[in-house]
């Protein structure tokens, strides 16, 4: 059943995915704060050995998470604090073009935030010599029969450009993190790991220079969810002794065992499906706004924008 495993984009689930934060991970620290209202978990991958228990390339992993009330209600401290840590991550020797790459298919709409953040963005570029922000949208291999990775190559190669920001939906493990969550990295991004679909990844490795991503979970898989509700369902029953022998024999199989049976139960009745809040929209053009103007405020200055 090994052929399966649990399907998160954020690194933060990853690192819960080890009992919680009780168990130390060699070469891995984790770090929490709460601030008006934001919590910042930075997540930092620091060995080869914490890389591959992670399954996540070393660096920085910052994830902001906040109630889905706050995002409507403060959405400007939300970007602030966004902006602030975008500003962190790019490099301090930056003094040239910044390309915003909004990955994603715009015609599916949990795909789309990519590309709604590009159309938010301050394009100044055209206005700076040897600066500005510029921005592409490359969509995905079907509609250009190329890889994300070999259009962005081609044009940090050829106009100069010193630092890629990539934008794209990313997949949560847990319901509760869709839509309301940010996860920042300097690590760059492999477009669609999290449904499975993996493509070339962007990263200073393949384009030659640093590629912070930012990403906001938009599906979980469906499995997941059969999970969390069985989980629940054998807690509620093990209240009554009679099914103690039951929740004793759950109890035996770590998360990724019981993914891997839900899994196999589900595949050969569903195929692999991913589930969506049914007011993606509002979430998609509201988080996508955010996003932009935290990039916006992020590059403003420093020979980056004059907006």
């Amino acid at each position: 059943m090994d052929k399966y495993q649990i399907k998160t984009d954020l690194a933060l689930e990853r690192r819960e995915s080890y009992s919680g934060t009780e168990v130390e991970i060699p070469g891995v620290a984790i770090d929490e704060k709460i601030y008006k209202g934001v919590k910042t978990t930075r997540v930092n991958i620091f060995t080869e050995e914490g890389s591959e228990l992670m399954g996540k390339p070393m660096g920085k992993y910052i994830t902001l998470e906040m109630e889905q009330e706050a995002i409507y209600e403060d959405s400007k401290n939300i970007t602030n604090v966004l902006s602030k840590e975008i500003k962190k991550l790019i490099p301090k020797d930056v003094d040239g073009s910044i390309l915003v790459v909004g990955l994603g298919n715009r015609d599916v709409t949990p795909d789309a935030l990519g590309p709604k953040v590009a159309g938010e963005l301050n394009i100044s570029r055209h206005l700076i010599d040897n600066g500005g922000v510029c921005a592409v949208v490359p969509g995905v291999m079907a509609q250009s029969g190329m890889e994300s990775a070999e259009m962005v190559k081609g044009i940090v190669d050829e106009i100069g450009i010193k630092c890629v920001i990539a934008i794209d939906s990313l997949a949560a493990r847990s319901v509760r993190r869709l839509c309301n969550t940010i996860q920042l990295t300097d690590t760059g991004i492999t477009p669609g790991s999290g449904v499975g679909n993996y493509r070339s990844g962007l990263n200073k490795d393949t384009i030659n220079v640093p590629v912070i991503a930012i990403g906001v979970p938009m599906v979980v898989d469906a499995a997941t969810i059969v999970l969390d509700t069985m989980d629940a369902l054998i807690k509620v029953l093990s209240e009554n002794t009679v099914f103690n022998n039951i929740k004793d024999t759950i109890d035996k199989f770590d998360d990724n065992d019981k993914y891997q049976l839900v899994k196999e139960l589900l595949e050969p009745q569903i195929g692999t499906l991913y589930v969506t809040p049914k007011d993606i929209d509002e979430n998609v053009v509201l988080m996508g706004k955010i996003v932009s103007k935290a990039i916006n405020k992020a590059t403003r200055g420093n020979n980056i924008s004059t907006f």
